[in-house]
């Protein structure tokens, strides 16, 4: 367990953390307790059906989506929905490697698949808020993995939705990438086999995986157009050291491989031993699936086949430049995309 002040309220906040006990884990393993983070917005309404649930992505927080995603006259409004963002295991706030005490913490922190997130986020939503239904699931890449879970595993309780650049079974190729992203990080002997003292030793390994995250997150136009100067950066240089550089390099090394692990083996399929039609075929939630029109992780045509196996399903894919990293927000035009759609998809009924 060490201490990393990235991962705090200051930072991240306001956040509050739910204890759901031991919690055994697909793999065997156990985290002992699980502490989920997360945040809410708005109103709970007596019916308790205005509830919306936002899963993060990858080294995402609370904090962003927030920030992104939330606000008064937008698809996500906290004046009319009851709106709760948990932060995924390992993702630094909920319970990660990092955060736990010995023995278990660490390279010691047990495998976490998807399943695990969000069978952990129902005990959440259950036990604190009582919750049995849920307006609608929206999450991108990593949350869009946990949304695809969620309207699998419980479709009972799935009334509406919509991932956004992520699959439901994560690809041979897309898994090729994120071990790229893996070996850039334990391949610096700072790593230490998982057992540094702070991210500092582990920083060369930290600026290579952002490297690899800036081939990847963004498009070939992204670069070609100059993009980077428009957001206010001088030269390539700069932007990598930065922005890419500065994003990831406060982060844990261990807790992003956490995520990277569980991204990699995203699954729905588990659900229906291996019979991804079958899974998919459980769906009933309205569902919009919409890709980002550039995306080298989640490209569209690997969302359009999953999409033809939904039940009341809609293809909308969002046209941007910004590749997967379009869901930081940089691009106002996919922004008022995703609001358009989202607030078409809350209006349906169900």
């Amino acid at each position: 367990m060490i201490t990393n002040n990235y991962y705090s309220q200051e930072v991240h906040g306001p956040y509050e953390s739910h204890d759901i006990g031991n919690f055994e884990l697909e793999e065997g393993g156990t985290i002992r307790p699980c502490k989920l983070a997360y945040a809410s917005f708005g109103k709970l309404n007596a019916a308790k059906d205005n509830a919306i649930l936002i899963p993060t992505w990858y080294s995402g927080t609370n904090k962003l989506l927030e920030q992104v995603y939330i606000g008064p006259g937008r698809a996500l409004d906290p004046e009319k929905y009851f709106i709760i963002i948990i932060n995924q295991i390992g993702n630094g706030l909920s319970s990660s490697p990092h955060n736990t005490p010995a023995p278990g913490g660490m390279a010691n922190f047990p495998k976490v698949r998807i399943g695990d997130d969000v069978r952990a986020q129902n005990k959440l939503l259950t036990e604190k808020f009582g919750l049995h239904s849920l307006a609608l699931v929206v999450g991108g890449s990593m949350g869009a993995q946990q949304t695809y879970e969620w309207a699998v595993r419980y479709p009972d309780m799935v009334k509406r939705a919509a991932p956004i650049a992520g699959t439901a079974k994560n690809t041979v190729h897309d898994f090729l990438f994120t071990e790229t992203l893996v070996d850039a990080i334990t391949s610096d002997p700072g790593f230490k086999g998982g057992w540094y003292a702070s991210c500092d030793e582990v920083r060369e390994g930290l600026l290579r995986h952002a490297k690899m995250w800036a081939v990847m997150g963004w498009s070939t136009e992204f670069f070609q157009q100059n993009r980077y100067k428009l957001l206010g950066f001088s030269s390539l240089d700069d932007f990598i050291v930065n922005f890419m550089n500065g994003y990831f390099s406060v982060m844990d090394p261990n807790d992003l491989l956490c995520m990277a692990w569980k991204w990699q083996r995203g699954d729905v399929s588990r659900n229906t031993g291996g019979d991804l039609r079958a899974a998919l075929g459980r769906i009933k939630a309205k569902t919009f699936v919409m890709p980002m029109s550039s995306d080298m992780f989640f490209p569209p045509a690997d969302c359009k086949a999953e999409w033809l196996l939904i039940p009341d399903a809609e293809f909308r894919p969002i046209e941007t430049i910004d590749g997967h990293l379009a869901l930081f927000g940089a691009d106002p035009n996919a922004l008022a995309q995703l609001d358009k759609n989202l607030k078409d998809l809350l209006a349906a009924k169900v």
